[in-house]
């Protein structure tokens, strides 16, 4: 098996970025990887006191279905991204100057429904990308998998709506759930798998229009007899992953 395909999503839920390589480093979630979260007005999440949170602390693609259209591009050096989304003009901000989170703010409220917790400001945890895992995760997708959910629709769907980080091809469909609690090896980085990523509704949304426009969970639920998608997996060995690199169970 090789990899397919690379994403990361600087901030979460508002966009995805593809990427050709990445080093990968022990202990560490994907670089620049869910590095920035957007707080509601019904958070918890205390920024004073910054540390992991729950999903629900954040504005996610469940509840604010438009997310899900947003693209991404980031510029590491400036630390400066770049959100593009079809119905909206694109903004070049920094997340981390408080007079551009004003204009995040402003540029992303249309695409928050009325009647949904708003969103309040841009927040990070040091040294921690904010996953939906309350460890430092990196989550793998199986191509195969995608094509049989697909199928099993009836119509195309795109990656980006599962929100993966590493795609691998040439692998048998849902094979990656017989790899729970064993290591896989890329490159030279070595990940060991924790668990399946069981889904919401988010993925019923098309990463293009920001519409609800398929029922996935419901497939998932019905055809295989489960509701996840993709593992979760811990880096144990730092090392460098490109487009076409080898993997194997280890």
């Amino acid at each position: 098996m090789q990899v397919g395909a690379l994403y990361r999503h600087p901030i979460k839920s508002h966009g995805r970025e593809t990427i050709d390589e990445v080093r990968l480093t022990q202990g560490e979630t994907m670089p620049w990887d869910r590095v920035w979260a957007v707080t509601h007005d019904a958070t918890k999440f205390d920024a004073n006191a910054p540390q992991w949170a729950s999903c629900h602390n954040f504005m996610i693609g469940s509840r604010t279905p438009g997310l899900a259209g947003i693209w991404a591009t980031l510029d590491e050096t400036t630390r400066a991204i770049t959100l593009t989304h079809q119905n909206l003009a694109p903004l070049t901000f920094r997340p981390d100057d408080s007079a551009d989170t004003a204009r995040f703010l402003e540029w992303v409220a249309p695409l928050s429904p009325a009647h949904r917790a708003a969103p309040t400001a841009i927040v990070a945890v040091p040294n921690r990308g904010m996953t939906d895992s309350d460890y430092p995760s990196i989550s793998i997708m199986n191509s195969a998998s995608h094509r049989a959910v697909a199928d099993a629709l009836g119509v195309e769907i795109t990656k980006e709506r599962w929100r993966g980080n590493i795609w691998l091809d040439d692998i048998p469909a849902w094979a990656e759930f017989d790899w729970i609690g064993r290591d896989v090896k890329i490159g030279d980085a070595v990940l060991r798998i924790r668990e399946p990523i069981k889904r919401c509704p988010v993925t019923n949304t098309n990463p293009i229009t920001g519409e609800r426009d398929t029922a996935i969970l419901d497939i998932l639920n019905s055809v295989f007899g489960h509701q996840n998608f993709g593992v979760y997996a811990e880096v144990i060995t730092s090392g460098d992953i490109t487009l076409g690199t080898k993997a194997e169970v280890i």
